[in-house]
């Protein structure tokens, strides 16, 4: 079973690359990662704010991640990844519910998330609400869900 840690400096680029696994997975074509690239990249000035977080195994080993980002009432679930063979683990039921912790901490209320179709099932049932289709923030003309979670209904997990 995974364990959830802060993010450690100097592991930007191994989440990175588990975050672009995480991605092809799904079976994206070349051209399609290439335009997702640049958003799926962790980053260490967030590490350093406390803000990414890892799913890791009992070997330390990342086995996903997870990035809250924004401050103030409304916070975005930035990236949450896990590793293809951690798919189906727990280790992402895990981060989100980190995820939640760290977002409340920061004072917000409300988390957005702007998803991955094939995410879309997981986060709904975690209890997120979908809102609306948005314009995606790597792929010029997809649109993608935006669900909305209330960080004010869920008791601490």
């Amino acid at each position: 079973m995974a364990e959830v840690r802060p993010a450690r400096a100097g592991e930007a680029a191994s989440l990175t690359a588990l975050c672009l696994r995480s991605k092809a997975h799904w079976g994206y074509d070349a051209e399609f990662m290439r335009l997702s690239a640049r958003t799926l990249k962790v980053h260490e000035t967030d590490i350093a704010a406390g803000r990414v977080l890892v799913a890791a195994d009992g070997g330390d080993r990342p086995r996903g991640v997870a990035c809250v980002q924004g401050e103030g009432e409304v916070v975005d679930l930035a990236d949450m990844f896990v590793d293809p063979p951690a798919i189906g683990s727990g280790a992402g039921r895990l981060l989100f519910d980190a995820s939640v912790v760290l977002a409340r901490g920061l004072g917000a209320r409300r988390m957005t998330i702007l998803a991955d179709p094939k995410a879309a099932p997981f986060y709904e049932r975690m209890g997120a609400r979908f809102l609306r289709n948005a314009p995606s923030d790597a792929i010029p003309g997809r649109r993608l869900p935006l669900y909305e979670y209330d960080l004010t209904a869920r008791v601490e997990p």
